[in-house]
C-alpha cells in the first residue's frame, strides 16, 4: 500500500514540484510518513543525504501538533456526527498499546522505530496521548524512533533496492 501511495504522489506531482518537495509532502502524510518519503526519494533519484533530512523533518513536523492538540480535537469531534469515526480510530490505535504499556517509553521508541504497517510517528503520538504519557518526553522518543526508522529504510531502499537494481 505504501508503494502505491508513493507512486501516486510521484506520478501526480512529478514535473510540478521538485523531487525534494515530493519527498517532503509524502513524509507529512500518516501511513506514508518517513518510510514513504525515503522510498519517494529513492524513486526520484534524490541523493540519500538530501532525502533523509527532508523526510525526517516532514515526518516529525506534525508530531508536536498531534501531541498538543489531538485530545482536544477528539473531544470536540465526539460531539459531532464524526464521533463514530473518532471512536474507531481510538479503538484501533489502543489495540496496539500492549508494547507501550509493557515497556513504557522504550516500547514507544520501538513502536515508531520499526518500519511496519500501522506503526510510526503519527500512531505513536496518538498512542502517547491516549495513554497520557508526557508530551515532551514522548516527542523526544518519537523523534529518535523516526531517526531509527529512517536509517532502516535508507539501508533497505538505497542499499538493498539499489544493489538489486530496483528503482
Amino acid at each position: 500500500m505504501t508503494e502505491q501511495l508513493v507512486s501516486f504522489f510521484v506520478d501526480h506531482l512529478g514535473g510540478l514540484v521538485a523531487a525534494q518537495g515530493i519527498v517532503f509532502v509524502v513524509s507529512l502524510f500518516p501511513i506514508l510518513e518517513l518510510r514513504g518519503g525515503i522510498l519517494a526519494g529513492y524513486a526520484l533519484s534524490v541523493p540519500l543525504l538530501q532525502s533523509f533530512p527532508i523526510a525526517f523533518v516532514g515526518n516529525i513536523l506534525p508530531i508536536p501538533f498531534i501531541l498538543i492538540l489531538i485530545n482536544a480535537i477528539f473531544r470536540w469531534l465526539k460531539k459531532t456526527p464524526l464521533a463514530g469515526l473518532v471512536n474507531r480510530i481510538e479503538k484501533r490505535t489502543l489495540a496496539k498499546k500492549s508494547q507501550i504499556e509493557r515497556f513504557g517509553y522504550f516500547g514507544l521508541y520501538l513502536f515508531v522505530a520499526v518500519p511496519l504497517p500501522g506503526t510510526g510517528a503519527w500512531t505513536g503520538a496518538l498512542l502517547s496521548c491516549l495513554l497520557h504519557m508526557k508530551k515532551g518526553k514522548s516527542f523526544v522518543v518519537i523523534s529518535l524512533g523516526v531517526l531509527t526508522a529512517g536509517i532502516i529504510m535508507s539501508i533497505l531502499s538505497y542499499g538493498l533496492l539499489a544493489s538489486l537494481g530496483i528503482g
